[in-house]
């Protein structure tokens, strides 16, 4: 299959990388690309708080570029979305690691569960934009947070004829979507060709991220049954 990456440059060559070896052809189309603040997760860090989240293996990156200032952490608890992430955070020290099952509702979830050993906040290290599922999760649970925002995702520019051949030359079979803001910037680049497009296969990590492909196309949606990378690879 001819598949379109659409994730980070650094996580899309890993992709590409397995997409290769089981035989497909990946085109790489990384939509955004990632700007960091380590002086706001340095700052953040010096606050009080009881633990650590991270909904992203990008929040770890940022913590990787601390050095000597990152060690007094290490040892903190931190809840990460899932496997992928709490792999980052392992290979970045940390110690006393978390994971959720992939989503940030049942990362909440988990975290609520232990709301009793929070005595300060807990401190998420977010991105931006993200969904607002996971904070909205915490209200809901009553657990005490303060976010900080210690990267942004913004968007690559490509030309149309850059977007024509890598989406038509030839016509891509599946496109791998990992965030409702990767869907949304998808469909709007997309858009002058999705009649061109018909057969394509929009593989999504989640539901939430399912939402945001045109009502044209659910016919040709695919979702993955766990949320990680294993699960939309299931799918191809």
């Amino acid at each position: 299959m001819r598949v379109v990456v659409t994730r980070p440059e650094n996580s899309a060559r890993r992709t590409a990388e397995r997409l290769q070896n089981l035989g497909h052809q990946p085109v790489l189309l990384p939509l955004t690309k990632a700007i960091h603040h380590p002086d706001v997760a340095t700052a953040a860090l010096a606050g009080p708080h009881a633990a650590l989240a991270v909904t992203s293996a990008e929040a770890v990156r940022v913590l990787s570029l601390l050095g000597e200032n990152l060690p007094p952490y290490l040892d903190q608890t931190l809840y990460a979305v899932g496997e992928t992430t709490a792999k980052a955070a392992k290979d970045a020290g940390f110690r006393n690691i978390r994971p959720g099952s992939g989503t940030g509702a049942e990362l909440a979830q988990l975290i609520a569960g232990y709301a009793s050993d929070l005595d300060t906040p807990l401190l998420y290290l977010a991105g931006k934009p993200r969904s607002p599922k996971f904070e909205d999760g915490l209200q809901a649970k009553g657990v005490p947070f303060v976010a900080a925002e210690v990267y942004e995702m913004t968007p690559i520019a490509y030309d149309e004829v850059f977007i024509r051949n890598a989406l038509l030359g030839p016509s891509a079979d599946a496109v791998l979507l990992y965030s409702r803001e990767n869907a949304r910037l998808f469909c709007n680049l997309a858009a002058p060709h999705l009649k061109e497009l018909a057969s394509v296969q929009f593989v999504c990590l989640s539901d939430n991220v399912a939402e945001i492909i045109p009502r044209e196309f659910h016919r040709n949606i695919k979702i993955a049954s766990h949320p990680d990378e294993d699960g939309i690879f299931a799918l191809l």
